[in-house]
């Protein structure tokens, strides 16, 4: 079996928006996104639908942050 190429391995996403019932299931995946490299981007978002709690959370890779300002 021969190592994957660069162009078999897909790159991440510099940005991704995750949202899911508001339950551990959805804890679970901002938790792995921070594990896999990301920082949270913003404040979650909260709402509710059909009586069910539903949650986003931006996230961002590092470099794709801009510089901060001194």
């Amino acid at each position: 079996m021969s190592d994957p190429t660069p162009e078999d391995v897909p790159q991440k996403l510099a940005y991704r928006l995750l949202t899911g019932t508001d339950d551990r299931s959805f804890c679970e995946k901002v938790s792995a996104a921070l594990a896999d490299g990301y920082v949270l981007h913003g404040s979650p978002s909260v709402t509710t639908t059909g009586g069910v709690t539903v949650a986003a959370q931006a996230v961002v890779l590092p470099h794709a942050l801009p510089p901060a300002r001194a």
